[in-house]
Parts: C-alpha cells; structure tokens; sequence
C-alpha cells in the first residue's frame, strides 16, 4: 500500500504492508500525524474510504484545522474517501470495552483500506492494572485481522518501550520517527526497526517536513547491480602539471582529491580541469558551497572563461541552513542523470562541516564517488589544509583512502620567497612521477617549473 511519499515506499520495499499493523512512533513533532494524513489521501476511495481516527491526545477540530494547511489535502473528500471520527468521548465514557466497540461498527460500516488511530498510546491510560490494555490489545489485533484493512497506530514512545510494550510484538511492522537538534538546526531521520514478510533498506534515513508531506531522503548507498560505465582509455587532464606528472593520464571516471592550504591554487586546478573538458566537448559541473555564482563568474573571467559556456551546469548551495540530505539527494541525481563527464566539488571541508559526523560524511562522498564512477564523469575534489608547510599527513576528514588519485599542494620558504610545489601521493592502477615539483600559476593554468 502506497504511504503517500515514493521515497518512504522504497525504504518500506514497496510500501506500507496490506492488511496488516503498523506502528508509527516518535516524539512529539516528529512528523506522525502529517504523515498519516498523507498516507488516508493517498489511499482512501469511496468504496472504500480512508478513517482517521482521534483518541484523547488531540481534538478532532485541531487535527482538521492543521490538515486543511497541507497541499494534498482534500476538502471534498472528507467524508467521503477519507473519514474522521473522535474516539475521545467513547473512550472517556465507556473506556477501552466501548472503544472496541465503535471500532467494530466503524470497520463494518465503511469497510476501509485504511484505519489511523491517533494517538494509540493515549488509549493505555484508560487500562486498569489488571491486564487491561493486554486484553483490549488482543481483542483488537483480532478484529482488524478479521478484515482487510491496514491499520496505523501513532504513538509517543521512548526507545525503551520498543522492547517492553505489548503493542511491539502485536505489530507487523515499526517505523520510527526522530527529531534532533543541533546548533541552530534540527535534523529527522525515520528508521524500521520491523517489518514482517518484507525486506526493506536498514539505517536511518533523514525526512524533511513541509505543507507538502514528509518528503524522505534515502541513506545514501550504491544500489546493487548499478549498470557501469567505465571508461577503457586513458584521457589527460588538460592540467599541464597534473598530466606531467601522470604520464599516460587518467581513466574516466577517475576521483581526484586536491589537498593544500588556502590560496595555493586547488580551486584554479578544479577549473582548469573543467574548461580543458569543456573546450574538448565534455560537458562538465561545478559543485560549491564555498562561492556563490556571481563570485566565481567574477573569478573565472579573469582567465577568460564564462560560467554561460555550453555544457557547464553550476550546482551551488548556500551552506546557511544547508540540509546536507536534501542536497547529497539532488547532487547524486545530478550526478546519475546528468550527461558530465568532469565534475568539481569544491569543497570537501564544506561537506564535512554540513554532515552530521565522520560517518555519515563518507557515506554521502563514497555515494558520490561510485555515482560519478559508474556515470563515467571524472570528478575532482578540493581540500583545505591547515598548515601551510612541511605537511607530513592528510587529515581523516580528507577521505584520501576514498580518492583514486591524490595531489598535495604546499608552500616552500626560499629566503624572504615563497614558491609552491605539487606532489603526486597516489594514483590508484597506474604508475605516476612521485617527486615534489615547484610549479607557477599561468593564464593556462598550473605549469611545473623545469628542474635546475
């Protein structure tokens, strides 16, 4: 059954499993109502309407008046495809046995595809100590079984009660709901921590919420199988000091990583690497958190180039209020689908400082780079070190294991002169020249500097 959101249906492994129960928890904000009204409009019909039922936690009146602010609600459909009720009086007056009841007669006299009980847990305070909620719990799991609807119950549960509530084991499947804050921001992830007969994509993926539903963002991974194409000739790079030092060039689709301190020339190489490719007909992208595009229009003229040259696409986000989820799933799409064959990420540093923390960072950069690899676009990769000479390592946060080639760019002190030198680290499936090289900035970009 669809859940409203394409996304969340490909976390579920198809969707939301018929006919059986489904627990949505998280704490309050967490998105569980909005998603459960997205998944009544999605499904609900005349023949067989959606209900959207209200316990003690919320009064009806509030739940509508939320609901008519959201694009995919339906004001003519309310009472029709999708049905409300409000539990809240039944269960007040004639406790658990009287909800049980009214269930009943609402199942059989709508026959729905669909059944949300909001808010589940609210109903377990209506339970003597006796068993109560134990009995009511069996009673019902036995009734919804006996027709062929699905039923969501959204609740307010701790990690602990996962483990401890009866409802846990009642249910088909558990999606969990998170909110954290950090900083200034908040970040939401949802996570199945159940689902019976079904396979579906373990982790946490991170959900934004807004007047159109929950949209989700998958956990970034490599689907299985993803057809290759990689390329079987080698290509130069168009940076004179890169191919000096390479020799015979690189493959397509080959990762670059650029390591250096602040103004040494990793973002210059990055763009002479992409206008090489443009002049030779290879559509290319520009990817940057650092310079938005009338900066970097302005840095790029002075070399003679123009960010309006056919075939380049520049993907620049602001990192102000950046959800890094939101913008790894757009960049990957523009990666797979778009026809680039050279890419810059400028910079590394920047989606590190937007990520969570070190893991998820390599999660969304060895996406990325097996994305690029598989498309056959040769990605280059920009790093900002913070010593300026004699560096002796490249950081973890550099992810140079990741990378097939890696450059390092530093100062040299000659007397009261600074000169800059390249170093070839690695470079993954090939030989490569591995002494230090001083090398100028020209208008054709970085030139080694001849020995002696």
């Amino acid at each position: 059954m669809p859940s409203g959101s394409e996304a969340l249906d490909l976390v579920l492994g198809g969707g939301l499993p018929r006919d059986a129960i489904v627990l949505l928890v998280g704490a309050p904000g967490s998105g569980k109502t909005l998603l459960a009204q997205q998944t009544v409009f999605a499904n609900g019909t005349s023949d067989h309407p959606a209900l959207f039922l209200t316990t003690g936690s919320e009064p009806l009146e509030k739940v509508l008046r939320y609901g008519e602010t959201l694009s995919f609600f339906d004001s003519h459909a309310v009472g029709k495809r999708v049905v409300y009720e409000d539990l809240g009086i039944t269960l007040r007056d004639s406790g658990l046995l009287g909800v049980l009841d009214r269930l009943r007669e609402l199942i059989q006299a709508y026959q729905p595809s669909i059944m949300v009980i909001d808010s589940f847990r609210a109903m377990s305070s209506y339970a003597d100590r006796t068993g109560g909620f134990r009995r009511f719990l069996h009673d019902l799991a036995g009734t919804v079984s006996a027709f062929p609807v699905t039923s969501l119950w959204l609740g307010e549960y701790e990690d602990d009660s996962l483990r401890r509530g009866p409802e846990f084991a009642v249910a088909d499947a558990i999606v969990s709901m998170e909110t954290e804050h950090t900083g200034s921001g908040t970040t939401r992830a949802l996570q199945i921590h159940k689902l019976r007969g079904g396979g579906y994509l373990a982790g946490k993926h991170a959900y934004r919420l807004s007047a159109d539903g929950m949209k989700v963002f998958l956990r970034p991974a490599e689907p299985v199988g993803m057809p290759g194409q990689l390329g079987t000739e080698r290509s130069a790079s168009g940076v004179q000091a890169l191919d000096d030092m390479l020799g015979h060039g690189h493959w397509p689709g080959t990762s670059t990583l650029v390591a250096g301190p602040t103004g040494i020339g990793k973002t210059l190489m990055g763009l002479h690497y992409l206008f090489r490719g443009l002049d030779q007909g290879e559509p290319a992208l520009i990817i940057t958190m650092r310079e938005d595009p009338a900066h970097l229009e302005r840095s790029v003229a002075r070399f003679g180039w123009t960010l309006d040259t056919p075939g380049l696409t520049v993907m620049y986000r602001s990192p102000v209020d950046l959800h890094v989820d939101e913008w790894v799933d757009e960049l990957l799409d523009e990666v797979g689908g778009s026809k680039a064959k050279r890419a810059l990420l400028d910079s590394l540093g920047d989606l590190r400082t937007a990520s969570l923390n070190q893991t998820r960072f390599r999660e969304y950069l060895y996406s990325l780079l097996q994305r690029a690899a598989h498309n056959g676009t040769s990605l280059m990769m920009t790093y900002e070190l913070p010593q300026l000479f004699g560096v002796t390592k490249l950081p973890e946060a550099s992810a140079s294991d990741l990378a097939d080639d890696v450059v390092l760019l530093q100062y040299e002190q000659e007397a009261s002169k600074l000169t800059r030198t390249v170093m070839l680290l690695k470079t993954r499936a090939s030989g490569h020249h591995a002494e230090m090289r001083q090398f100028e900035i020209t208008l054709d970009g970085l030139a080694l500097v001849p020995p002696g």
